[in-house]
């Protein structure tokens, strides 16, 4: 009996030893570090995976069905296929209950799709008309909801369908079973097989986590480096980058009832806080040990060794493991604690080394913060009683969001211009009339080729701009795809079911690919193209794949002259609308987290605010992109300074983020009044800036913080009489504060 114990005892240590291994080999092996996090979460893989399995399965599915019942033919089983497809891709509600509904009214619409197709189909004025109809109502029909979209696109997709095919009322039951089968596959994929989104949030930190380590590594490479190569820099840089796109992701899947499923005791700000301050740790490393090098700091042995066991220790320390060991933390905090006692010996020096020291000590702090936080994790997760209070809290914070977007709702509903859907909807409209005409002029025998590339490249595109850059990335895709998959499509021709898997492996590929290139995305969607014609049509000609290319160029041409003469957005204004949207974010984040020093203020809820600064930073970016693209432009080099001016307050508003949740701020009572003139500033030169930046600011004023940083600095408690240095937690106010006051005075406002 002893004898068994010990060797259940002893195989229970070797699996955890083994499972620790494999943990760790993340770590030990940049490369497979790198794999594992590409993708994080297997987001992408997860949803291109789910509308290739519905697709596969719907296809056959329904080819089965109907060569049981002796009736052959492969087109109700395509429409069935594009049916489940679709059914994941474009049902993008908010809530599941509403995607549920959407899904079924998929099925409705795109039986009402077929039945109108077929009838119609011997008249194409009526086909034009209801083709028309169903991409003006696209658009317009988004102000009452996304659905709308929705059903619209797949009912464009079956008339498209059933207009070419011709069907008889003879066939269309086939095709009715067909689309239910589809739209079954897509609820039995979407809500059923993969409906735990608990498994999402917990894949998406997994990746955080790796990215995490890998990039703790390049830092202690770097650290040991003698120089810090340029290669060196471009690759932590890139790290960074790609880190803080992580943290985002992650961010998106934190939500009450996952983090409750996953980690019971924890509420969704406790984490978003420890994902948003890990980041930020990293961030300041890796800018500070790029100017420790420069200034010879790391020379100091002590310093390094030191730095590079806090590093360590962060790295080691899973504090998310469900069998988490407490003496990893501890660990970490021994090492924050002599980094501490060093940066003290350095301060009591005579010889106080000048320009470097305060990096030293906002590393201190950030990773202090970053152990804190990981201490509260651990408390939550195994405390009863602190998992109630902060469920309250978060029940609080539920309803004051709540109370925000439903008083953003009333003021939005008073607006009486018109709106965006509108004249998307009008755009739509005018490229649909001109996408039939060119496409009966250039491709009689597919007329609406012409009309679906304009469709899609119209979606989700708000300037001149972003319709060019998206026309031409599709043209240039589909010409590459055109000629790879004319070549594979020769090569194959004859072997279907060799055919028939590289039409899936194609679909795969194209969703998979979307989000990261939309060039990569329209290449292997012409790549589907070719082998279905070949396959339906018993060969592919290069006139058939040449006629697709012209038509694709020729709808990306309409969409771009329609966004440029019909409501044109003009680029440079939605780079400035986007502008706006970061400083109405920005706004209540200082001003909450001004607050904070004088009212008990829920600071910690401002790492949702910060991961929504980077959503909207990178938004910039992305509208940007055609006049960042252009070095001759007359724009160019203002909009690559403002972005750069915007991605430095989001950096210094990041900074803020990361000493937050501090609380017990001593100072004299007069400095109360102090903190509400310094919120008051800053909300107006918010306002000035966002109104010169619409060119509407003529005589606004914008006002320094200087005599108040002064107030500050001359009766706020110093660090040995306090244990909170008001002083460092205000340092990157004034640095958002200058740079509004700035940018404003540059654009014409005046400063007093």
């Amino acid at each position: 009996m002893s004898v068994n114990i010990y060797f259940n005892s002893l195989n229970r240590k070797t699996f955890a030893k083994i499972g620790d291994t494999m943990k760790h080999l993340h770590i030990k092996h940049h490369w497979l570090g790198r794999l594992l996090a590409s993708d994080p979460g297997l987001i992408r893989f997860q949803k291109a995976g789910r509308a290739t399995l519905s697709l596969m399965a719907s296809v056959f599915t329904t080819l089965f069905i109907m060569n049981a019942a002796g009736f052959d033919a492969l087109t109700p089983a395509i429409v069935s296929g594009m049916a489940g497809m679709m059914g994941i891709m474009i049902v993008m509600d908010d809530t599941k209950r509403e995607k549920i509904l959407t899904t079924f009214l998929l099925g409705v619409s795109a039986m009402a799709g077929i039945t109108l197709g077929s009838s119609l189909a011997h008249n194409a004025y009526y086909i034009d008309i209801a083709m028309i109809v169903l991409i003006f109502g696209s658009f317009y029909l988004t102000r009452f909801g996304v659905r709308y979209f929705s059903l619209c696109m797949i009912g464009f997709m079956t008339i498209y369908f059933s207009s070419i095919l011709k069907l008889t009322s003879s066939q269309l039951p086939w095709f009715y079973i067909g689309i239910w089968i589809g739209i079954a596959y897509a609820f039995l994929f979407n809500f059923i097989l993969f409906q735990d989104t608990a498994k999402n949030l917990k894949r998406s930190i997994r990746s955080f986590h790796i990215q995490s380590n890998l990039t703790f590594n390049l830092l202690i490479q770097g650290m040991q480096d003698k120089e810090l190569s340029p290669q060196r820099k471009k690759e932590l840089q890139k790290n960074v980058l790609k880190l803080r796109e992580y943290a985002i992701i992650a961010s998106d899947y934190i939500n009450e009832d996952d983090v409750q499923k996953l980690w019971p005791g924890l509420t969704p700000s406790q984490l978003r806080l420890y994902v948003f301050d890990t980041g930020m740790l990293i961030e300041t490393l890796t800018d500070s040990i790029r100017s420790l090098k420069y200034a010879d700091a790391l020379e100091i042995d002590e310093l390094r060794r030191l730095l590079i066991w806090v590093i360590q220790t962060l790295r080691d320390a899973e504090v998310l493991a469900q069998n988490y060991e407490e003496q990893n933390l501890q660990e970490a905090e021994l090492a924050v604690q002599a980094l501490r006692l060093l940066i003290m010996d350095l301060f009591n020096r005579e010889d106080q080394p000048e320009g470097w020291l305060f990096l030293i000590r906002r590393i201190e702090s950030i990773a202090n913060h970053v152990i804190e936080g990981a201490i509260t994790l651990q408390q939550a997760l195994y405390s009863e009683k602190i998992m109630v209070k902060n469920s309250e809290e978060a029940d609080e914070d539920l309803s004051e969001t709540s109370k925000k977007d439903s008083g953003e709702k009333d003021s939005e509903d008073e607006e009486k211009t018109l709106k965006p859907s509108t004249k998307k909807a009008y755009q739509a409209l005018v490229a649909a009339v001109l996408s039939i005409i060119v496409g009966q002029i250039i491709s009689p025998a597919q007329p609406y080729w012409v009309l679906l590339t304009a469709f899609i490249v119209l979606l989700g595109t708000e300037s001149i701009g972003r319709t060019y850059t998206k026309g031409f990335q599709r043209s240039i895709g589909t010409i590459i795809g055109a000629v790879i998959g004319f070549t594979l499509a020769r090569l194959v021709s004859g072997h279907s079911a060799l055919e028939v898997t590289l039409i899936f492996v194609a679909v795969f590929f194209a969703f998979y690919l979307l989000e990261v290139s939309y060039t990569l995305m329209s290449m292997f969607i012409t790549m589907l193209v070719a082998f279905m014609y070949d396959l339906l049509l018993g060969g592919i000609s290069i006139s058939l794949i040449g006629a697709r290319v012209l038509d694709t160029i020729a709808g990306a041409a309409i969409a771009f002259g329609v966004s440029t003469f019909v409501f044109p957005k003009k680029t440079k204004d939605k780079v400035a609308d986007s502008f706006n949207e970061f400083l109405t974010e920005l706004k209540p984040f200082v001003i909450e987290y001004i607050r904070g020093f004088r009212e008990d203020v829920n600071v910690k809820e401002l790492s949702g605010s910060a991961f929504a600064l980077d959503q909207k930073l990178q938004t910039i970016k992305t509208e940007a992109q055609s006049l960042t693209q252009k070095p001759g432009s007359p724009r160019h080099s203002d909009v690559n300074r403002w972005i750069t001016i915007f991605a430095a307050i989001n950096y210094y508003a990041r900074h803020l983020v990361a000493s937050s949740y501090r609380k017990g701020f001593d100072y004299p009572d007069e400095l109360v009044e102090v903190f509400k003139r310094i919120e008051e500033k800053l909300d107006l030169n918010i306002e000035t800036l966002m109104e010169v930046i619409k060119g509407n600011g003529d005589g606004a004023l914008v006002y320094s913080l200087e005599k108040e940083r002064e107030q500050i600095e001359r009766l706020a408690p110093t660090r040995k009489q306090s244990q909170r240095d008001l002083i460092h937690h205000l340092y990157y106010v004034w640095r958002i504060n200058k740079t509004i006051l700035e940018l404003a005075v540059e654009l014409g406002a005046g400063k007093e």
